[in-house]
């Protein structure tokens, strides 16, 4: 009994190592670094570039977004073929990499997306697809908390007073 024991174990060791040697490649992970904030618009009121997750109809919602390599390398945009943020309804949004602040303070992706004025309220969750080089894809969502998501709330922005 105890041979046909250390037979089957030794059987199922060699099954476990051929499967792991025939297993596909996986994609490389990234890790993300992500923020949303309100975007300037003309006109509107700040403050700008501040966290937010609660945004007005014809507000502008900005993605900040940094991707960086197992090894802790920024994934810039030679290393990235793009970064998208698709949201919850379905449209997709490109980023672009470029410095940040003048004079520039740092470097990361970026987007804006202005709310229409006739766009549903309520929670909109989003993702982050990043395309390596080779093509595949890496997706990153923030947690899916209702609370914490991306909201889109009933009311009107804010406008600057005007300047005399």
């Amino acid at each position: 009994m105890k041979s046909l024991t250390l037979s089957a174990l030794a059987f199922s060791l060699a099954m476990v190592g051929s499967a792991s040697a025939q297993a596909p490649a996986q994609a490389p992970k990234l890790f993300f670094e992500n923020d949303i904030v309100r975007h300037a618009l003309p006109g509107q009121q700040g403050p700008f570039c501040v966290l937010a997750n609660q945004f007005k109809r014809k507000e502008a919602v900005a993605w900040r977004i940094r991707v960086m390599q197992p090894n802790g390398a920024v994934a810039d945009n030679n290393f990235l073929k793009s970064v998208v943020v698709e949201l919850g309804n379905g449209i997709k949004l490109p980023a672009r990499y470029g410095p940040h602040g003048n004079p520039p303070t740092d470097h990361f992706w970026s987007m804006f997306w202005t709310i229409p004025d006739d766009f549903p309220t309520g929670s909109l969750g989003y993702k982050i697809h990043a395309t390596m080089a080779d093509g595949s894809v890496v997706t990153w969502a923030p947690f899916n908390r209702p609370s914490t998501l991306l909201t889109v709330i009933a009311g009107e922005p804010a406008m600057a007073p005007a300047r005399n």
